[in-house]
């Protein structure tokens, strides 16, 4: 058996991983919100409540553009702004019960699509990418404690 060499790992990963990301910023879900949308939405759930110019950085975008979103999303309903308990002068966002509904929903449909194209795989084919699932979240864990530090 071959050894891939650890240098063309991530050159093997990185194209199939870009597909799937795509077809995810592709798909509409029932509500269609942005993908943009959708990731603010996860990181204030995962994280907590965070400043527009903070989210701007972490969603690698313009701060006049977060700002646009967080805006479009408050007058939905979806986010809404706080005081910072940290400083007097500033607001942070966070999400509102409508936003992470519309998250949850967002999620079990891209959940369904990806049911429907597992039962199109070779059962072999599902059963080695579930098996792979518990390393690719230590390869995502390895990122994140990475860009942290």
């Amino acid at each position: 058996m071959q050894m891939v060499s650890e240098a063309s790992r991530g050159s093997q990963l990185l194209p199939v991983l870009g597909d799937l990301v795509r077809f995810l910023r592709q798909l509409e879900g029932p509500d269609n919100p942005s993908p943009v949308a959708i990731s603010v939405l996860r990181r204030l759930r995962d994280e907590g409540s965070a400043r527009v110019t903070d989210l701007a950085k972490a969603e690698r975008a313009s701060q006049p553009g977060m700002t646009q979103l967080i805006g479009r999303m408050e007058k939905a309903g979806q986010v809404r702004r706080v005081p910072d308990p940290a400083d007097g002068r500033a607001v942070r966002v966070e999400a509102t019960a409508d936003g992470l509904a519309l998250l949850e929903r967002t999620y079990a449909h891209y959940a369904a699509t990806f049911d429907k194209m597992f039962a199109e795989l070779d059962p072999a084919d599902s059963d080695a990418i579930i098996q792979a699932l518990p390393a690719l979240r230590r390869l995502a864990q390895v990122r994140a404690e990475n860009i942290r530090s």
